[in-house]
């Protein structure tokens, strides 16, 4: 049975075959969609909108180290229950050492996932496009984190 998920899938496909577009537009897929009856979902209620735009709010906020002089993240986001439908926020000047270690192993293991499937996708991108130069990407960040600590340029090395 397919889910949810694989439907969109195949109507994103649809869509590009209909469209001949190769860069596509999430929201024009929507609207192609609902016009041929796909069912909209229940929109967010005000609350849970403002309560993201609270955690939004909250992501963003620093706070400078007065002794080193760095920035660092004010509020980190931890999971509360072991189905992760409860997250809490917690000030990092306030926060005990579980909290703390369990946004921080979230947090790493977000980074971890995205480099695994980075990994994947460009093996496949290498592979199908064999006459290109393939795109290479280092996995080890030691070197990119001290550069950024040390004022380096995000965006200096890219071509």
């Amino acid at each position: 049975m397919e889910t949810k998920h694989q439907k969109m899938q195949a109507f994103i496909r649809h869509y590009k075959n209909k469209t001949n577009e190769k860069e596509v537009d999430m929201h024009k897929v929507a609207d192609m969609a609902a016009k041929m009856g796909w069912k909209l979902p229940k929109p967010a209620t005000a609350l849970d909108l403002l309560a993201r735009e609270f955690s939004k709010a909250a992501r963003e906020e620093t706070r400078v180290d007065n002794v080193t002089g760095q920035p660092y993240r004010v509020n980190h986001a931890y999971k509360a229950d072991s189905n992760g439908n409860l997250v809490l926020w917690i000030d990092i000047d306030e926060a005990p050492r579980g909290p703390m270690l369990k946004s921080a192993i979230n947090r790493r293991e977000q980074v971890v996932g995205d480099l695994v499937q980075l990994t994947l996708d460009l093996d496949h991108w290498n592979r199908v496009n064999p006459a290109e130069d393939p795109i290479e990407m280092e996995n080890d960040f030691t070197e990119d984190v001290q550069w950024r600590l040390n004022g380096g340029d995000a965006q200096e090395d890219v071509a």
